[in-house]
Protein backbone atom coordinates (compact mmCIF):
# COMPACT_ATOMS: atom_id res chain seq x y z
CA UNK A 1 0.00 0.00 0.00
CA UNK A 2 0.97 3.32 -0.78
CA UNK A 3 1.65 6.32 1.42
CA UNK A 4 -0.21 9.51 -0.30
CA UNK A 5 1.99 12.53 -0.01
CA UNK A 6 -0.29 14.33 1.99
CA UNK A 7 0.28 12.41 4.90
CA UNK A 8 4.09 12.45 4.11
CA UNK A 9 4.28 16.35 4.56
CA UNK A 10 2.20 16.36 7.38
CA UNK A 11 4.65 13.74 9.33
CA UNK A 12 7.38 15.39 8.75
CA UNK A 13 5.55 18.61 9.49
CA UNK A 14 4.86 17.09 12.73
CA UNK A 15 8.56 15.98 13.72
CA UNK A 16 9.69 19.28 12.17
CA UNK A 17 7.30 21.78 13.21
CA UNK A 18 9.11 24.43 10.87
CA UNK A 19 9.99 22.37 7.85
CA UNK A 20 9.22 23.89 4.61
CA UNK A 21 8.62 20.40 2.04
CA UNK A 22 8.11 19.94 -1.71
CA UNK A 23 7.12 16.95 -2.67
CA UNK A 24 7.16 15.34 -6.19
CA UNK A 25 5.45 12.25 -7.10
CA UNK A 26 8.09 10.67 -9.58
CA UNK A 27 6.44 8.14 -10.63
CA UNK A 28 2.63 9.14 -10.77
CA UNK A 29 1.93 6.24 -8.24
CA UNK A 30 2.03 7.50 -4.55
CA UNK A 31 4.79 5.30 -3.54
CA UNK A 32 8.39 6.55 -5.31
CA UNK A 33 8.62 10.63 -3.95
CA UNK A 34 10.89 13.41 -3.92
CA UNK A 35 11.34 15.70 -1.01
CA UNK A 36 12.98 18.91 -0.66
CA UNK A 37 13.01 20.15 2.97
CA UNK A 38 13.96 23.07 4.52
CA UNK A 39 14.06 23.22 8.32
CA UNK A 40 16.12 25.85 10.67
CA UNK A 41 16.26 22.26 12.98
CA UNK A 42 19.22 20.97 10.59
CA UNK A 43 21.49 24.10 11.50
CA UNK A 44 24.44 22.88 11.88
CA UNK A 45 24.24 19.24 11.99
CA UNK A 46 25.56 17.12 8.80
CA UNK A 47 23.65 16.14 5.68
CA UNK A 48 23.50 11.97 6.97
CA UNK A 49 21.70 13.83 10.27
CA UNK A 50 19.13 16.12 8.98
CA UNK A 51 18.36 12.98 6.48
CA UNK A 52 18.17 11.05 10.16
CA UNK A 53 15.89 13.73 11.59
CA UNK A 54 13.44 13.48 8.49
CA UNK A 55 13.04 9.33 8.57
CA UNK A 56 12.48 9.78 12.25
CA UNK A 57 9.17 12.35 11.62
CA UNK A 58 8.61 9.85 8.80
CA UNK A 59 8.33 6.53 11.35
CA UNK A 60 8.42 2.93 10.77
CA UNK A 61 6.86 3.30 7.19
CA UNK A 62 9.96 4.58 5.81
CA UNK A 63 10.83 1.47 3.87
CA UNK A 64 7.68 0.01 3.53
CA UNK A 65 4.13 1.77 2.98
CA UNK A 66 6.37 4.93 1.77
CA UNK A 67 8.46 2.55 -0.51
CA UNK A 68 11.48 5.26 -1.70
CA UNK A 69 11.96 9.09 -1.33
CA UNK A 70 14.60 10.93 -2.91
CA UNK A 71 15.45 13.34 -0.36
CA UNK A 72 17.52 16.79 -0.22
CA UNK A 73 17.73 18.83 2.75
CA UNK A 74 18.55 22.27 3.48
CA UNK A 75 18.93 24.96 6.02
CA UNK A 76 16.93 28.53 5.67
CA UNK A 77 18.31 31.43 4.20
Amino acid sequence: MAMPGEEIVARIKVGLPDAVVTLTDLAGDDNHWAAHVVSASFVGKPRVAQHKLVYAAIGADMGGALHALQLTTAVPT
